[in-house]
């Protein structure tokens, strides 16, 4: 099939690459328009129109919205069969959705319905979930609700980050994809329509949503802070300034929530049940570095505290 592919992260060029690779004719991609990065806050293009970039030969496309009329009469032109999609960051309307006579597919990071939205791996970290997936559907107008063409799983290890997970991912959802055009191609591929029960909303998460909350239990307090890295990052304060927390280790110590307490070779901290050990930390406007360089730089005191 000749298709149009859009995305725009990094997890996104993984299954670019993929049907890059596969049989289909990729006829030109879909992007966010470059946006601002960095100390100086250069236009910097997505990773995903970088990789295609360095293809050559692929007309790229960077409609600040994708109802704009130059961008749909474009795809008219262009005419795919079919637009599969990972990770976006637009919403399509209708007119868009009309023109590729196979549909927009997705490549959505979640088992549908659970965690329909912006952030389903973080989401699903956060929850405790034990199992996380990825599913291929046709976009509709209502968000994440189109038809399922096919579901894969991937357990969620008690150390999982959002960035290994969604790596994992990924690569696993890929295959799905590139497998999805395949059969939609042969027409062997039927979408179910996704049912009622089940659905869960994965919000994007903002940095308000990030802050720890050390009363909260100790295994709450490390799924929070797997599922914000690598972003936004979960954050404490500390002497009136932030301090990311990027990665933490359960013990079974007692401490009260917010105490702190450091060796030469460690850190912890309470929760609202046992503590745990801060492994990464991120002052403000520094590095990430050891918990324990940290505390040996800023000389604790008995009176400090996380979160006071």
């Amino acid at each position: 099939m000749r298709v149009v592919f859009a995305g725009t992260p990094e997890p996104a060029v993984t299954a670019l690459e993929a049907i890059v690779a596969s049989r289909h004719e990729l006829v030109g991609v879909v992007t966010r328009p470059d946006a601002p990065a960095g100390r100086g806050r250069k236009l910097v293009a997505s990773p995903v129109a970088q990789y295609a970039e360095e293809l050559g030969g692929i007309e790229i496309l960077k409609p600040v919205k994708p109802s704009d009329p130059e961008f749909l009469a474009r795809l008219r032109e262009i005419a795919p069969d079919c637009c599969p999609v990972v990770a976006y960051g637009g919403l399509l309307p209708q007119a868009a959705l009309d023109i590729p006579r196979h549909g927009w597919i997705n490549l959505h990071f979640s088992v549908l319905p659970a965690w329909r939205g912006a952030a389903p791996v973080q989401h699903s970290i956060i929850a405790g979930d034990d199992v996380a997936g990825a599913s291929t559907f046709r976009i509709v107008k209502a968000l994440d609700a189109g038809p399922v063409y096919g579901v894969l799983t991937e357990p969620i290890g008690p150390e999982d980050t959002s960035g290994d997970l969604l790596h994992r991912l990924a690569v696993s959802g890929s295959k799905l994809l590139v497998d999805t055009l395949d059969g939609i191609e042969a027409g062997v591929l039927e979408a179910r329509e996704q049912p009622a029960d089940g659905v869960t909303l994965a919000p994007k998460l903002t940095v308000e949503d990030a802050e720890l909350d050390l009363n909260a239990p100790a295994q709450r307090v490390d799924r929070l802070v797997r599922g914000c890295n690598p972003a936004p990052g979960a954050w404490t304060t500390f002497r009136g300034e932030r301090l990311k927390v990027l990665a933490v280790r359960l013990t079974d110590d007692e401490l009260k929530p917010g105490e702190l307490q450091a060796t030469k070779s460690s850190v912890k901290t309470g929760t609202g049940s046992k503590a745990v050990e801060l492994v990464t930390v991120q002052p403000q406007g520094k590095k990430p570095m050891a918990a324990a360089d940290w505390a040996r730089g800023i000389r604790l005191t008995d009176a400090d505290l996380l979160g006071g």
